[in-house]
Protein backbone atom coordinates (compact mmCIF):
# COMPACT_ATOMS: atom_id res chain seq x y z
CA UNK A 1 0.00 0.00 0.00
CA UNK A 2 1.22 3.42 -0.87
CA UNK A 3 0.53 6.66 1.77
CA UNK A 4 0.19 9.83 -0.61
CA UNK A 5 0.19 13.52 1.11
CA UNK A 6 -1.41 16.48 -0.37
CA UNK A 7 -0.43 19.79 0.79
CA UNK A 8 -2.62 23.33 1.35
CA UNK A 9 -1.92 24.14 -2.39
CA UNK A 10 -3.04 20.71 -3.29
CA UNK A 11 -6.88 21.16 -1.98
CA UNK A 12 -6.62 24.65 -1.81
CA UNK A 13 -9.85 24.89 -4.27
CA UNK A 14 -12.57 22.85 -5.77
CA UNK A 15 -10.29 22.85 -8.66
CA UNK A 16 -7.29 21.04 -6.72
CA UNK A 17 -9.71 19.11 -4.61
CA UNK A 18 -10.52 17.65 -8.24
CA UNK A 19 -7.29 17.06 -9.37
CA UNK A 20 -6.24 14.90 -6.11
CA UNK A 21 -9.72 12.87 -6.97
CA UNK A 22 -8.13 12.11 -10.16
CA UNK A 23 -4.73 11.07 -8.84
CA UNK A 24 -5.77 9.21 -6.39
CA UNK A 25 -8.76 7.47 -7.95
CA UNK A 26 -6.85 4.73 -9.61
CA UNK A 27 -8.07 1.72 -8.13
CA UNK A 28 -5.40 0.91 -5.66
CA UNK A 29 -5.91 1.11 -1.99
CA UNK A 30 -3.96 3.61 -0.61
CA UNK A 31 -3.62 6.11 2.41
CA UNK A 32 -3.92 10.02 1.31
CA UNK A 33 -3.00 12.15 4.31
CA UNK A 34 -3.82 16.21 3.51
CA UNK A 35 -2.95 19.02 5.19
CA UNK A 36 -5.42 21.56 5.79
CA UNK A 37 -6.62 24.17 3.00
CA UNK A 38 -4.04 26.44 1.45
CA UNK A 39 -4.65 29.52 4.01
CA UNK A 40 -6.54 28.33 6.77
CA UNK A 41 -3.62 27.81 9.03
CA UNK A 42 -2.38 31.24 8.62
CA UNK A 43 -6.18 32.30 9.80
CA UNK A 44 -5.89 29.94 12.85
CA UNK A 45 -2.51 31.20 13.72
CA UNK A 46 -3.90 34.65 13.65
CA UNK A 47 -7.17 34.01 15.64
CA UNK A 48 -5.08 31.77 18.37
CA UNK A 49 -2.80 34.77 18.26
CA UNK A 50 -5.49 37.55 18.97
CA UNK A 51 -6.83 35.46 21.85
CA UNK A 52 -3.49 35.61 23.35
CA UNK A 53 -3.17 39.07 23.29
CA UNK A 54 -6.76 39.75 24.74
CA UNK A 55 -8.58 40.51 21.12
CA UNK A 56 -11.20 37.91 21.66
CA UNK A 57 -13.74 40.67 19.47
CA UNK A 58 -11.53 40.56 16.55
CA UNK A 59 -10.33 36.70 17.08
CA UNK A 60 -14.44 36.19 16.65
CA UNK A 61 -14.92 38.50 13.96
CA UNK A 62 -11.63 36.13 11.71
CA UNK A 63 -13.65 32.98 12.80
CA UNK A 64 -16.88 34.09 11.32
CA UNK A 65 -15.44 35.41 8.11
CA UNK A 66 -13.35 32.48 7.49
CA UNK A 67 -16.56 30.27 8.67
CA UNK A 68 -18.15 31.77 5.61
CA UNK A 69 -15.49 31.58 3.68
CA UNK A 70 -15.98 27.67 4.38
CA UNK A 71 -19.84 27.45 3.38
CA UNK A 72 -19.18 28.89 -0.29
CA UNK A 73 -15.97 26.21 -0.72
CA UNK A 74 -18.96 23.14 1.09
CA UNK A 75 -21.29 24.43 -1.62
CA UNK A 76 -19.41 24.98 -4.72
CA UNK A 77 -17.64 21.10 -3.78
CA UNK A 78 -20.43 19.36 -3.07
CA UNK A 79 -22.88 20.58 -5.77
CA UNK A 80 -24.74 17.42 -6.49
CA UNK A 81 -25.38 15.58 -3.40
CA UNK A 82 -27.90 17.61 -1.67
CA UNK A 83 -27.57 15.38 1.72
CA UNK A 84 -24.10 15.26 1.72
CA UNK A 85 -23.80 18.69 1.39
CA UNK A 86 -26.46 19.22 4.46
CA UNK A 87 -24.41 16.94 6.21
CA UNK A 88 -20.72 18.64 5.25
CA UNK A 89 -21.90 22.03 6.41
CA UNK A 90 -23.65 20.84 9.59
CA UNK A 91 -20.01 19.78 10.56
CA UNK A 92 -18.42 22.64 9.31
CA UNK A 93 -20.84 24.54 11.26
CA UNK A 94 -19.98 22.54 14.43
CA UNK A 95 -15.94 23.35 14.14
CA UNK A 96 -16.22 27.18 13.72
CA UNK A 97 -18.63 26.90 16.52
CA UNK A 98 -15.45 24.91 18.60
CA UNK A 99 -13.16 27.96 17.32
CA UNK A 100 -15.99 30.90 18.55
CA UNK A 101 -16.48 29.15 21.65
CA UNK A 102 -12.43 29.26 22.08
CA UNK A 103 -12.06 33.17 21.55
CA UNK A 104 -13.80 33.46 25.18
CA UNK A 105 -11.23 31.20 27.02
CA UNK A 106 -8.04 32.38 28.74
CA UNK A 107 -5.14 31.40 26.51
CA UNK A 108 -2.88 28.54 26.57
CA UNK A 109 -0.84 26.42 24.48
CA UNK A 110 -3.15 23.37 25.07
CA UNK A 111 -6.01 25.74 23.52
CA UNK A 112 -3.65 26.68 20.27
CA UNK A 113 -2.82 23.28 19.19
CA UNK A 114 -6.66 22.67 19.58
CA UNK A 115 -7.19 25.84 17.24
CA UNK A 116 -4.51 25.11 14.71
CA UNK A 117 -5.55 21.15 14.66
CA UNK A 118 -9.36 22.33 12.72
CA UNK A 119 -7.96 22.81 9.77
CA UNK A 120 -6.99 19.19 9.01
CA UNK A 121 -10.06 18.05 10.48
CA UNK A 122 -11.98 20.48 8.40
CA UNK A 123 -10.48 19.38 4.70
CA UNK A 124 -10.41 15.62 5.33
CA UNK A 125 -14.34 15.34 5.94
CA UNK A 126 -14.77 18.16 3.16
CA UNK A 127 -12.74 15.78 0.58
CA UNK A 128 -13.86 12.27 2.17
CA UNK A 129 -17.43 13.90 1.32
CA UNK A 130 -16.40 15.21 -1.92
CA UNK A 131 -14.88 11.12 -2.67
CA UNK A 132 -18.65 9.92 -1.58
CA UNK A 133 -20.22 12.44 -3.81
CA UNK A 134 -18.06 11.15 -7.10
CA UNK A 135 -18.72 7.43 -6.31
CA UNK A 136 -15.45 6.64 -4.95
CA UNK A 137 -14.76 4.27 -2.00
CA UNK A 138 -13.38 6.61 0.90
CA UNK A 139 -13.14 6.39 4.77
CA UNK A 140 -11.82 8.59 7.64
CA UNK A 141 -8.81 7.32 9.85
CA UNK A 142 -8.67 10.08 12.46
CA UNK A 143 -5.37 10.90 13.29
CA UNK A 144 -5.62 11.67 16.91
CA UNK A 145 -7.15 7.93 17.02
CA UNK A 146 -3.34 7.03 16.88
CA UNK A 147 -0.67 9.97 15.98
CA UNK A 148 1.17 10.21 18.74
CA UNK A 149 4.44 11.79 20.02
CA UNK A 150 6.46 11.53 23.33
CA UNK A 151 8.23 13.41 25.72
CA UNK A 152 11.12 14.07 23.51
CA UNK A 153 8.67 15.12 20.92
CA UNK A 154 9.69 12.10 18.84
CA UNK A 155 6.92 9.74 16.85
CA UNK A 156 5.78 6.96 19.34
CA UNK A 157 6.00 4.30 16.59
CA UNK A 158 5.04 1.33 18.67
CA UNK A 159 1.64 3.40 19.96
CA UNK A 160 0.83 4.44 16.23
CA UNK A 161 1.43 0.59 14.82
CA UNK A 162 -0.70 -0.48 17.38
CA UNK A 163 -3.07 2.19 17.30
CA UNK A 164 -3.14 2.17 13.98
CA UNK A 165 -3.72 -1.33 13.17
CA UNK A 166 -6.56 -1.19 15.51
CA UNK A 167 -8.08 1.76 13.88
CA UNK A 168 -8.17 0.13 10.32
CA UNK A 169 -9.37 -3.19 11.55
CA UNK A 170 -12.20 -1.50 13.06
CA UNK A 171 -12.83 0.93 9.83
CA UNK A 172 -15.24 -0.18 6.96
CA UNK A 173 -13.83 -1.52 3.95
CA UNK A 174 -12.65 1.31 1.19
CA UNK A 175 -10.25 1.86 -1.53
CA UNK A 176 -9.11 5.65 0.01
CA UNK A 177 -8.17 5.86 3.74
CA UNK A 178 -8.44 10.05 4.33
CA UNK A 179 -6.53 11.07 7.77
CA UNK A 180 -5.10 14.24 8.78
CA UNK A 181 -1.01 15.59 8.42
CA UNK A 182 -0.01 17.51 11.14
CA UNK A 183 -2.31 16.72 14.13
CA UNK A 184 -1.28 14.20 17.16
CA UNK A 185 -1.11 13.81 20.20
CA UNK A 186 1.24 14.28 23.15
CA UNK A 187 2.87 11.91 25.41
CA UNK A 188 0.25 13.56 27.95
CA UNK A 189 -2.42 12.78 25.06
CA UNK A 190 -3.17 16.55 24.58
CA UNK A 191 -3.70 17.65 20.80
CA UNK A 192 -0.34 18.40 19.95
CA UNK A 193 1.15 19.00 16.04
CA UNK A 194 4.26 18.13 14.19
CA UNK A 195 4.83 21.95 13.13
CA UNK A 196 4.57 23.70 10.08
CA UNK A 197 4.96 20.90 7.18
CA UNK A 198 4.32 18.74 9.84
CA UNK A 199 2.00 16.51 7.11
CA UNK A 200 4.83 15.53 5.22
CA UNK A 201 6.23 13.71 8.47
CA UNK A 202 2.94 11.96 9.03
CA UNK A 203 2.77 10.94 5.80
CA UNK A 204 6.25 9.10 6.68
CA UNK A 205 5.62 8.03 9.80
CA UNK A 206 2.50 6.76 8.14
CA UNK A 207 4.39 4.81 5.74
CA UNK A 208 7.03 3.47 8.17
CA UNK A 209 4.50 2.29 10.77
CA UNK A 210 2.72 0.06 7.84
CA UNK A 211 5.70 -0.63 5.95
CA UNK A 212 4.27 1.01 2.59
CA UNK A 213 5.67 0.17 -0.56
CA UNK A 214 6.28 4.28 -1.42
CA UNK A 215 5.46 7.47 0.47
CA UNK A 216 4.43 10.64 -2.25
CA UNK A 217 4.32 14.05 -0.98
CA UNK A 218 2.36 15.97 -3.50
CA UNK A 219 2.90 19.54 -3.87
CA UNK A 220 2.57 22.58 -6.28
CA UNK A 221 6.12 21.90 -7.69
CA UNK A 222 8.07 19.57 -9.73
CA UNK A 223 10.43 17.83 -7.27
CA UNK A 224 13.13 19.11 -5.23
CA UNK A 225 14.95 21.76 -7.75
CA UNK A 226 18.63 22.00 -7.94
CA UNK A 227 18.43 25.64 -6.24
CA UNK A 228 15.84 27.96 -4.69
CA UNK A 229 13.19 28.95 -7.73
CA UNK A 230 11.52 31.49 -5.82
CA UNK A 231 14.99 34.01 -5.90
CA UNK A 232 16.54 32.10 -8.71
CA UNK A 233 15.54 31.71 -12.53
CA UNK A 234 15.97 28.77 -14.45
CA UNK A 235 16.17 26.06 -11.98
CA UNK A 236 15.66 22.51 -12.95
CA UNK A 237 14.22 20.05 -10.42
CA UNK A 238 16.66 16.77 -9.23
CA UNK A 239 15.37 13.46 -10.68
CA UNK A 240 16.83 11.22 -7.58
CA UNK A 241 18.40 12.14 -4.16
CA UNK A 242 19.47 10.07 -1.27
CA UNK A 243 17.89 10.42 2.07
CA UNK A 244 21.33 12.28 3.01
CA UNK A 245 21.01 14.58 0.82
CA UNK A 246 17.19 15.05 1.13
CA UNK A 247 17.81 15.62 4.68
CA UNK A 248 20.93 18.22 4.44
CA UNK A 249 18.19 20.24 2.03
CA UNK A 250 15.61 19.86 4.17
CA UNK A 251 16.89 21.14 7.62
CA UNK A 252 18.86 23.66 5.21
CA UNK A 253 15.68 25.45 4.11
CA UNK A 254 14.17 23.61 1.01
CA UNK A 255 10.76 24.15 2.01
CA UNK A 256 9.70 21.39 -0.36
CA UNK A 257 10.11 18.67 2.66
CA UNK A 258 9.94 19.10 6.34
CA UNK A 259 13.10 18.42 7.80
CA UNK A 260 12.26 15.42 9.73
CA UNK A 261 10.62 13.37 6.74
CA UNK A 262 13.41 11.42 5.81
CA UNK A 263 13.88 9.59 9.62
CA UNK A 264 10.92 7.65 9.85
CA UNK A 265 11.48 5.54 6.54
CA UNK A 266 14.62 5.71 5.51
CA UNK A 267 16.42 2.42 7.92
CA UNK A 268 13.69 0.55 5.73
CA UNK A 269 14.17 2.08 2.53
CA UNK A 270 11.02 3.02 2.00
CA UNK A 271 11.21 5.51 -1.04
CA UNK A 272 9.87 9.00 -1.09
CA UNK A 273 8.69 10.40 -4.30
CA UNK A 274 7.70 14.52 -4.54
CA UNK A 275 5.00 14.93 -7.26
CA UNK A 276 3.54 17.87 -8.71
CA UNK A 277 -0.61 18.16 -8.46
CA UNK A 278 -1.23 20.18 -10.99
CA UNK A 279 1.75 18.10 -13.42
CA UNK A 280 1.13 14.45 -12.13
CA UNK A 281 2.97 12.78 -15.27
CA UNK A 282 6.14 14.91 -14.46
CA UNK A 283 8.58 12.66 -13.04
CA UNK A 284 9.38 14.57 -9.82
CA UNK A 285 12.33 13.93 -7.07
CA UNK A 286 12.92 9.97 -6.06
CA UNK A 287 14.35 9.88 -2.85
CA UNK A 288 15.65 6.77 -1.29
CA UNK A 289 19.49 5.00 -0.25
CA UNK A 290 20.48 5.01 -4.02
CA UNK A 291 23.34 6.79 -4.65
CA UNK A 292 23.10 8.27 -8.79
CA UNK A 293 25.95 10.13 -9.00
CA UNK A 294 28.75 12.33 -7.07
CA UNK A 295 29.19 16.03 -6.88
CA UNK A 296 26.85 19.04 -5.54
CA UNK A 297 23.65 18.53 -6.68
CA UNK A 298 21.44 21.43 -5.26
CA UNK A 299 21.56 24.80 -2.90
CA UNK A 300 19.64 25.63 -0.05
CA UNK A 301 19.15 28.84 2.06
CA UNK A 302 17.83 28.83 5.69
CA UNK A 303 17.10 32.59 7.13
CA UNK A 304 16.80 33.96 10.69
CA UNK A 305 20.40 32.97 11.80
CA UNK A 306 22.08 34.25 14.81
CA UNK A 307 25.80 33.88 14.42
CA UNK A 308 27.89 34.23 17.97
CA UNK A 309 31.45 34.27 18.43
CA UNK A 310 32.72 33.61 21.77
CA UNK A 311 36.76 34.57 22.55
CA UNK A 312 38.23 33.83 25.23
CA UNK A 313 42.43 33.47 25.61
CA UNK A 314 41.29 30.47 28.35
CA UNK A 315 40.32 28.58 25.69
CA UNK A 316 43.81 28.14 24.28
CA UNK A 317 44.94 24.83 25.59
CA UNK A 318 42.20 24.07 27.62
CA UNK A 319 40.31 21.03 27.76
CA UNK A 320 36.71 21.66 28.64
CA UNK A 321 36.06 24.75 27.24
CA UNK A 322 34.33 23.45 24.48
CA UNK A 323 32.18 21.18 26.71
CA UNK A 324 31.19 24.30 28.80
CA UNK A 325 29.92 26.47 26.02
CA UNK A 326 27.70 23.51 24.68
CA UNK A 327 26.34 23.00 27.98
CA UNK A 328 24.90 26.22 27.78
CA UNK A 329 23.08 25.92 25.01
CA UNK A 330 22.27 22.29 25.77
CA UNK A 331 20.17 24.31 29.37
CA UNK A 332 18.71 26.26 27.17
CA UNK A 333 17.48 23.66 24.65
CA UNK A 334 19.11 25.57 21.84
CA UNK A 335 20.51 23.52 18.66
CA UNK A 336 23.87 24.54 16.81
CA UNK A 337 23.65 24.59 13.26
CA UNK A 338 27.24 25.16 12.44
CA UNK A 339 30.60 26.03 14.11
CA UNK A 340 34.09 26.31 13.77
CA UNK A 341 37.24 26.68 15.79
CA UNK A 342 40.58 28.56 16.31
CA UNK A 343 43.11 28.48 19.16
CA UNK A 344 41.61 31.25 20.51
CA UNK A 345 37.74 31.28 20.08
CA UNK A 346 34.73 29.10 18.29
CA UNK A 347 32.04 30.60 16.63
CA UNK A 348 28.93 28.98 15.97
CA UNK A 349 25.12 29.68 14.57
CA UNK A 350 21.59 29.20 16.34
CA UNK A 351 18.61 29.40 14.29
CA UNK A 352 16.02 29.91 17.57
CA UNK A 353 16.79 32.93 19.59
CA UNK A 354 14.09 32.87 22.21
CA UNK A 355 16.50 32.02 24.78
CA UNK A 356 19.38 34.18 23.08
CA UNK A 357 20.04 36.75 26.10
CA UNK A 358 19.89 33.86 28.84
CA UNK A 359 22.64 32.36 26.92
CA UNK A 360 24.78 35.12 26.32
CA UNK A 361 24.80 36.19 30.12
CA UNK A 362 26.04 32.88 30.80
CA UNK A 363 28.75 32.85 27.90
CA UNK A 364 29.70 35.97 29.56
CA UNK A 365 30.88 34.53 32.20
CA UNK A 366 33.01 32.79 30.43
CA UNK A 367 34.13 34.60 27.38
CA UNK A 368 33.80 38.06 25.63
CA UNK A 369 30.93 37.64 23.13
CA UNK A 370 30.32 39.37 19.66
CA UNK A 371 26.36 38.46 17.86
CA UNK A 372 25.74 38.94 14.44
CA UNK A 373 21.84 38.90 13.96
CA UNK A 374 20.40 38.70 10.12
CA UNK A 375 21.88 35.91 8.73
CA UNK A 376 21.85 32.93 6.32
CA UNK A 377 22.94 29.84 5.76
CA UNK A 378 23.44 28.88 2.00
CA UNK A 379 23.37 25.16 2.13
CA UNK A 380 25.69 22.86 -0.94
CA UNK A 381 24.14 19.41 -0.91
CA UNK A 382 25.39 16.05 -2.74
CA UNK A 383 27.17 13.13 -2.21
CA UNK A 384 30.96 13.14 -1.78
CA UNK A 385 30.77 16.87 -2.13
CA UNK A 386 33.89 16.97 -0.50
CA UNK A 387 35.72 14.61 -2.54
CA UNK A 388 34.61 15.93 -6.09
CA UNK A 389 36.43 17.66 -8.82
CA UNK A 390 34.42 20.17 -9.51
CA UNK A 391 33.85 21.46 -5.72
CA UNK A 392 36.47 24.04 -6.03
CA UNK A 393 33.75 25.82 -8.25
CA UNK A 394 31.74 27.15 -5.29
CA UNK A 395 34.74 28.74 -4.00
CA UNK A 396 34.80 31.77 -6.60
CA UNK A 397 31.98 33.24 -4.18
CA UNK A 398 34.57 34.35 -2.02
CA UNK A 399 35.45 37.36 -4.47
CA UNK A 400 31.99 38.35 -4.65
CA UNK A 401 30.23 38.07 -1.55
CA UNK A 402 31.93 38.32 2.39
CA UNK A 403 31.45 34.88 4.03
CA UNK A 404 31.16 35.08 8.00
CA UNK A 405 31.82 31.12 8.04
CA UNK A 406 32.66 28.07 5.90
CA UNK A 407 31.96 24.40 7.54
CA UNK A 408 33.65 22.39 5.20
CA UNK A 409 34.47 18.68 6.43
CA UNK A 410 31.75 17.95 8.48
CA UNK A 411 29.65 15.97 6.27
CA UNK A 412 30.66 14.38 3.27
CA UNK A 413 27.41 15.75 1.52
CA UNK A 414 27.34 19.29 3.08
CA UNK A 415 29.35 22.37 2.92
CA UNK A 416 27.71 25.08 4.32
CA UNK A 417 28.31 28.83 3.86
CA UNK A 418 27.17 31.93 6.56
CA UNK A 419 26.84 35.25 4.91
CA UNK A 420 24.60 38.32 5.43
CA UNK A 421 20.99 37.84 4.65
CA UNK A 422 20.93 40.70 2.70
CA UNK A 423 23.41 38.51 -0.13
CA UNK A 424 21.28 35.73 -0.03
CA UNK A 425 19.89 36.40 -3.58
CA UNK A 426 22.97 37.17 -5.37
CA UNK A 427 24.77 34.35 -3.30
CA UNK A 428 22.42 31.84 -4.76
CA UNK A 429 22.47 33.36 -7.73
CA UNK A 430 25.90 33.37 -8.34
CA UNK A 431 26.46 29.96 -7.23
CA UNK A 432 23.91 28.97 -9.61
CA UNK A 433 26.30 30.32 -12.31
CA UNK A 434 29.39 28.60 -11.38
CA UNK A 435 27.98 25.41 -10.36
CA UNK A 436 25.01 24.81 -12.69
CA UNK A 437 25.32 27.17 -15.63
CA UNK A 438 29.41 26.46 -15.77
CA UNK A 439 30.15 30.09 -16.08
CA UNK A 440 33.99 30.02 -17.63
CA UNK A 441 36.39 30.92 -14.33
Amino acid sequence: MKVLKFGGTSVGSVESISNVKNIINDGDKKIVVLSAMSGTTNHLVSIAKDIEEGNASEAATKVKALHETYKVVVNNLLNTNAELNADVQSYVSGVFELLLGATEKAFTQALENEILAQGEILSTYMVNAYLKQEGISSTLLPALSFMRIDAEKDPDIDYIKAHLKTVFDNAEDAQIYITQGFICLDAEDEISNLQRGGSDYTATIIGAAIKAEEVQIWTDIDGMHNNDPRYVENTRPISNLSFDEAAELAYFGAKILHPQTVTPVREDNIPVRLKNTMNPEAHGTLINNNHSEVGIKAIAAKDGITAIKIKSARMLNAHGFLKKVFEIFEVYQTSIDMITTSEVAVSLTIDDDKNLDKILVELEKIATIEVDKNQSIVCLVGHSVVNHHDTYRLFQILQDVKIRMISYGGSNNNISLLINSNDKIKTLSKLNDYLFELVTL
